[in-house]
């Protein structure tokens, strides 16, 4: 087992470090936890987000509700299911929560590319997207303000 011994007194002018009296120490480190896409990412003082590795990503609320939302789609386009009522009923789901999901099918490509990268704006949630999406994808752009 190796043995770290540290410098107290280098510890506290440097890095704010500060000794309880039972003699742990404290260190206070500046971080702020927000919530991105249903995720929880550590942003640092500098208001910088360190990347998550490839491994360490999950897939977002928003990439699973797009993937859902086209598969249902493909679901009643190939006669699989004949209504959005019979889809909700076999999913266990309410019909309108079927068709928001539907309405993602209908975003812009560079919408839908954010939502895949993960780069959409912190502030849009699946409620802006997937509620009465504009028809035209100007507009869409203008209400997601890429």
């Amino acid at each position: 087992m190796d043995i770290v011994h540290f410098n107290k007194k280098q510890l506290a002018a440097r890095w704010g470090v500060s000794e309880a009296s039972d003699g742990r120490l404290t260190l206070s480190v500046p971080i702020q936890i927000k919530r991105r896409s249903g995720r929880k990412l550590v942003t640092l003082p500098n208001g910088k987000a360190i990347k998550p590795k490839p491994w360490d990503t999950a897939t977002t609320p928003l990439q699973l509700a797009l993937a859902r939302g086209h598969r249902w789609l493909a679901m009643l386009e190939s006669g699989e299911v004949k209504t959005m009522r019979e889809l909700a009923s076999r999913e266990g789901v309410d019909n309108s929560y079927v068709s928001r999901m539907i309405n993602l099918t209908l975003l812009s490509p560079w919408t839908v590319a954010a939502i895949l990268d993960d780069t959409l704006p912190n502030h849009i949630t699946l409620f802006d997207l997937a509620v009465d999406p504009p028809a035209l994808w100007d507009e869409q752009r203008d209400r997601v303000v890429l």
